[in-house]
């Protein structure tokens, strides 16, 4: 009979001190997708502390479905995971364990150190800023990378990028250490280095269980758990252990041998639960206040927008565009409050620009960091900190841009001759559109998954406001699915709240004359103003319960 995993001196202890419960127990883990299909049979094996365990087979054999189950990011439906022999619950599983998805998890514009330094104040619940700095230093030469503190974090190599979003789940001293295709694409002595690394921290005391599709990474392991296609459990071993099992020479001779073998029961497919196996795993740090997220969001928004030339460039670029363009459209004079039908078209372009500067500030804060929120979510990342502190940084600015874009047009005489407290009156109802905007653009940033999409999403948010707003046909004589649409359009209100405000047609139409474009300046702005709060509300709203769902296991 071949060796088993059991034939192995334990090498740790349960959390009351009783020896011989492996520290990571994975029991029969199974996945069913919707539709009936499963793609993960039953899986069982164990793990002690100090072992990288490495879980391997072809495309299709359901690797990265397993790892997330045991790291959490997805619900365990069937069979458990338990650690120390306790159970890894949904409350508490991701949060105690170290993730490393495929896709970066960290900021590529900003110095490691200052990536790791705002990770910190985000998952350390120390409130004392030199000792997370210490956490910091520690965890950078535990990886190895003191010597690149203050080296931009896109201009590391593939595996020292890698290393950065290992340093970031190691500020919190996970126990069990999960990471998806660690050395895929890197080069061969980049990919040992790094599982160097991973040696380093297993000898620490931890867990690493790890997806690898590289047979050099095998033998670095010191236990291999196999999967055939359909997610088949085929085998649990040592690299020897499985030489011998399959009766090959090298590991990658076992891959063409998968799709031909059934699955076969092992000897962990049948462990026993510990008496106290339902506890749940509790954390011992301390949760992050939301104040100090806030902060921490706010604070790294902000030095990304100084970092990131694109993002700079759009943020100025394109309201100096747009402030240029209405300056040369329009004559002086063309917003002439007596007259409502010229007047409104003024109107309605200085409200759109409004709407654009919002709309296009928002599109790309999410989805372009989608997978950091998405980690950091699962690390105790309160969302609604998060949105706060991008519209702490957002809101501001886009005033700053509106009060700008006024100057300019009042410089131009396209503007009537306001005072001081009528422009007050004008700016507050643009800035209040462009927060409204500012929301749409969150939201949506939040529930598309690629820039590429954001960017196809612009036109068709942006053309209902050209078309609803009530400027080319008034509200009033829109067909009802028009007038139904046009409630919830921030250009509708935008337009109707600007042109209440400026007085556009009061007092200068009689009666039977007032209509068309007219009728929509009737009345007070309060309406069309409580409309935008709503409105920015609402998508503020929606947008951090997209993010909870997002990050939700």
């Amino acid at each position: 009979a071949r060796p088993t995993d059991h034939d192995r001196p334990a090498r740790c202890a349960t959390t009351d001190g009783s020896p011989g419960v492996p520290h990571l127990r994975v029991m029969g883990v199974a996945r069913t997708v919707d539709d009936g299909t499963t793609i993960l049979e039953p899986v069982s094996f164990t793990a002690d502390r100090g072992e990288v365990v490495a879980i391997a087979g072809g495309s299709g054999a359901g690797k990265s479905s397993l790892l997330d189950l045991i790291a959490g990011v997805r619900p365990i439906e069937t069979g458990r995971v338990l650690v120390d022999g306790r159970a890894l619950t949904e409350e508490t599983g991701t949060h105690h364990c170290g993730y490393v998805p495929q896709d970066d998890i960290v900021h590529l514009d900003l110095s490691l150190a200052r990536t790791l330094h705002h990770a910190a104040d985000l998952r350390l619940g120390d409130s004392v800023p030199a000792r997370r700095a210490q956490v910091v230093a520690r965890t950078v030469a535990r990886v190895g990378l003191t010597d690149h503190l203050s080296t931009r974090v896109g201009s590391l190599s593939g595996g020292q990028r890698k290393r950065t979003c290992i340093a970031a789940e190691l500020l919190d001293e996970p126990e069990l250490f999960v990471l998806d295709e660690p050395t895929s694409g890197l080069d061969p002595a980049s990919a040992a280095d790094l599982m160097e690394q991973l040696r380093h921290l297993a000898s620490g005391g931890a867990t690493v269980v790890m997806t690898t599709h590289a047979p050099a990474d095998l033998d670095r392991c010191d236990r291999i758990v196999f999967l055939a296609p359909g997610g088949r459990h085929v085998f649990t071993g040592s690299p020897a252990e499985t030489r011998a099992h399959f009766g090959v020479e090298h590991l990658h001779e076992v891959y063409p041998l998968l799709d031909a073998i059934g699955a076969t029961a092992t000897s962990d497919d049948h462990v026993v639960d510990p008496p106290h196996a339902a506890a749940p795993w509790i954390s011992p740090s301390r949760p992050v206040g939301w104040v100090r997220q806030w902060r921490a969001v706010t604070a790294r928004t902000a030095e990304l927008f100084v970092r990131n030339r694109l993002t700079a460039a759009i943020l100025i670029g394109s309201p100096v565009m747009v402030i240029a363009m209405l300056a040369a459209l329009f004559r002086p004079g063309a917003l002439d409050v007596s007259q409502p039908a010229s007047a409104a078209h003024v109107v309605f372009w200085i409200v759109f620009s409004a709407f654009f500067f919002g709309l296009t500030y928002g599109l790309l804060q999410i989805v372009t960091e989608r997978a950091v929120v998405v980690r950091e979510r699962a690390a105790g990342l309160r969302v609604g900190a998060y949105v706060a502190g991008k519209a702490t940084v957002l809101v501001p600015f886009l005033a700053v841009v509106d009060a700008v874009m006024l100057w300019v047009l009042d410089l131009s005489g396209q503007l009537p001759r306001t005072d001081a407290a009528d422009l007050g009156r004008l700016w507050g109802t643009l800035t209040l559109v462009s927060i409204a905007a500012l929301g749409v653009g969150l939201l949506a940033s939040a529930l598309v998954r690629t820039p590429a999409q954001a960017t196809l999403a612009l036109p068709m948010l942006c053309f209902p406001q050209v078309l609803f707003a009530g400027a080319i046909v008034p509200v009033s004589e829109m067909a009802v699915p028009g007038r139904l649409l046009s409630t919830v359009l921030v250009g509708r209100w935008g337009f109707e709240a600007l042109g209440r405000t400026l007085g556009i047609g009061a007092g200068t139409l009689e009666e039977p004359a007032r209509g068309g474009v007219a009728a929509s300046f009737d009345g007070p702005a309060g309406p069309g103003l409580a409309m935008l709060v709503a409105i920015a509300g609402i998508t503020l709203g929606m947008t951090v319960r997209a993010l909870r769902r997002a990050g939700r296991p």
